[in-house]
């Protein structure tokens, strides 16, 4: 399906009827003034496109030589979804313009929409006995999205809170956070990736799980001690519906970033500290580390016959992965292949045959034939290692790799601050013995030291080899000075030649990580709610008023502009009140906010969406309730007063 650029009118949802655009709302309410402005709500009849609107969507030379630059009013042709860092949210980019169109929040508080102060997200995020959130800090590294055929299908993203051991969903029609899992027995969980379709039903073609790595190997139980033996980690698997765990494989050593075959078969993570240190030294004293295989349908198989164990309260079964317990391949559930020590990354190939661990502390890149790893667990080849296709040297700090769908392959090299192209099949070649053979295609300096780097559409079936996204650690001298916290600078790359071409640096708050680049036409976001998806929606402004039972308020109103159905509303000193809004208009883009001063309340419904806040009346006097969020000519004018009586 392709979306179209010139901004057609949303539907309603419930009637089917085009909705007008908010600027001929906006033009017709403050024309009719405040007595018809409410009216103009219900009108049907189209707007025209705005002026200077684009169908256009070619990136290329049609601008004058930079694919990034686009028109005003042209729509970029990727979307970007990145990971927020320490604000706990995932930031939507359009691409190849670079321009942030959206924070999500997940983990964190979000002033903007009131994420953490309704009572809906309060729910999400989670709570403490008296109501408080539970955690109000997060750390987000990766986010990936659910998978149909090999290919994005738009339905679900993920990302991960490291330091809560927290895994969120959002909803890729409206853009917001569902569902929040915390993941028990680990911390630092930090890698994560979903299936590409089912691995035990064939018959599924689509994202029915997401793996989850913890970094941290912690005791198991966790009671306090520092007996270093005791340490493990454990690698999670939740349902993708649900969101619900539902197993864990303890494994020896601790997981860094996750990847996931296109067959559905196989999960693996790439090791660092394999030597189970607890100091940064003891962490590098091995030379070879391992990427570790997870076979799954064997290891839910093993949960199904109750061959498993649990930990402390949590009753999610933990099966052993472990090297001693899986010696023998024909009933392993997993494979440990070594690789340079210290790797960071592990990547999967658009044409379903590799999966590739990057050194970091050694200067190569190791390919693995995933074919050779199902041949290992089949008992076809004798040691693990055999899976290693090829391990060639690209530079000094590889860290993570992406894909053109041509079979080259980028990786980013931290300690020279480049990223670099070649060929895996020449690389392959090299290995066996062809010194002739030039894996190494290009090279492009960054600025500087590059961690993540992701290129449009990579990991699928349809990887496209348009652009290439690094996130660079260092800005340095890129940007403005201000003061001694700086920006961090991502680049963005033109991959569709021979050449790596840098298009555009972009200053970004610290300290995001992973991202996935992926073509708009694979979504198609709803620009106005349901209101049925609400249970304790107020559909209609007669349904608005305030009841009583002992101390407890229930305030109920609706928003539709430029007026709230309540002119005031009267609680008493002391009294819990729970507020129930809903924005009855049903005009895109048309949001209201909903501020109580004195009281620590502020939050947004969007068109046809309820939120409600639940808090304790303050001291006597009158509060002016005020719409934050600008819909209307009378925007100032949209006002109720709350009375608080002794």
């Amino acid at each position: 399906m392709t979306v179209d650029t010139s901004r057609p009118q949303a539907p309603d949802e419930t009637t089917g009827a085009v909705a007008p655009s908010r600027r001929r709302f906006i033009n017709s309410a403050a024309l009719a003034g405040l007595g018809l402005g409410v009216v103009a709500c219900s009108e049907s009849k189209p707007a025209a496109p705005a002026a200077g609107a684009a169908a256009s969507t070619a990136p290329a030379a049609a601008h004058g030589g930079n694919p990034g630059h686009l028109k005003p009013g042209e729509l970029d042709s990727y979307y970007g979804l990145w990971s927020g860092g320490h604000t706990g949210d995932v930031r939507v980019l359009g691409l190849p313009s670079g321009r942030e169109i959206l924070r999500i929040p997940c983990f964190n508080p979000d002033a903007l929409v009131g994420w953490g102060h309704t009572n809906e997200s309060k729910k999400i995020m989670g709570t403490k006995a008296d109501g408080t959130l539970r955690y109000t800090v997060a750390d987000t590294h990766h986010t990936h999205a659910s998978y149909k055929d090999g290919n994005y299908d738009g339905r679900y993203a993920w990302v991960n809170d490291k330091i809560n051991s927290r895994i969120a969903r959002i909803r890729l029609d409206y853009f917001v956070c569902d569902k929040i899992t915390q993941l028990p027995n680990v911390q630092g969980f930090h890698g994560i990736f979903p299936d590409k379709r089912d691995p035990v039903d064939a018959a599924i073609n689509y994202t029915t799980r997401v793996f989850c790595g913890a970094e941290f190997s912690i005791p198991l139980p966790n009671t306090g001690t520092l007996d270093d033996k005791k340490y493990r980690s454990l690698f999670s698997c939740v349902d993708a519906e649900t969101m619900e765990v539902r197993w864990q494989a303890m494994i020896d050593g601790n997981c860094d970033l996750v990847a996931t075959s296109y067959d559905g078969k196989l999960a693996a993570t790439n090791q660092y500290n394999t030597e189970m240190g607890a100091k940064y030294e003891d962490m590098m004293s091995a030379e070879r580390d391992a990427c570790v295989f997870f076979h799954i349908a064997r290891i839910e198989a093993a949960v199904k016959a109750g061959k498993f164990k649990t930990f402390g309260s949590s009753k999610v079964p933990v099966v052993d992965a472990t090297r001693e317990a899986n010696a023998d391949p024909k009933t392993a559930l997993s494979a440990y292949v070594s690789v340079p020590k210290n790797p960071h990354g592990v990547n999967a190939s658009p044409d379903q045959k590799y999966f590739i661990c990057a050194g970091k502390l050694s200067p190569t890149a190791t390919v693995i034939e995933l074919a050779k790893v199902l041949d290992w667990f089949e008992g076809k080849l004798e040691k693990t290692d055999a899976a290693i296709v090829a391990e060639v040297e690209l530079g000094l700090g590889p860290l993570h790799t992406g894909f053109d769908g041509r079979g080259n392959a980028f990786t980013t090299l931290f300690l020279d601050s480049q990223v670099v192209k070649w060929n895996v099949e020449k690389a392959i070649a090299f290995h066996k013995g062809d010194k002739t053979a030039k894996y190494v295609v290009d090279r492009i300096d960054v600025q500087y030291q590059p961690g993540h780097l992701n290129a449009s559409q990579s990991e699928t079936v349809a990887a496209d080899g348009k652009y290439l996204a690094v996130g660079c650690k260092f800005s340095k001298d890129r940007f403005l000075p201000v003061g001694p916290l700086h920006p961090e600078n991502e680049q963005l790359i033109d991959i569709s030649g021979e050449k790596m071409v840098l298009m555009a640096d972009h200053p970004v708050r610290g300290e995001p990580h992973d991202f996935i680049i992926f073509k708009r036409d694979l979504l198609k976001p709803k620009q106005v709610y349901a209101l049925d998806d609400f249970p304790h929606a107020v559909k209609d402004p007669k349904e608005s008023g305030v009841t009583r039972n002992g101390k407890k308020v229930l305030v109920k109103m609706t928003s539709q502009a430029p007026a709230f159905s309540l002119r005031e509303f009267t609680v008493k000193k002391g009294d819990e009140v729970t507020l129930i809004l809903t924005n009855l208009d049903k005009v895109e883009d048309l949001t209201h906010g909903f501020a109580v001063p004195g009281h620590n309340i502020n939050f947004i419904v969007n068109p046809q969406e309820t939120a409600s806040v639940t808090f304790t009346a303050g001291e006597p006097g009158v509060y002016w309730c005020y719409c934050t969020h600008f819909c209307h000519a009378l925007h100032l004018e949209m006002r109720t007063r709350m009375v608080v009586e002794a």
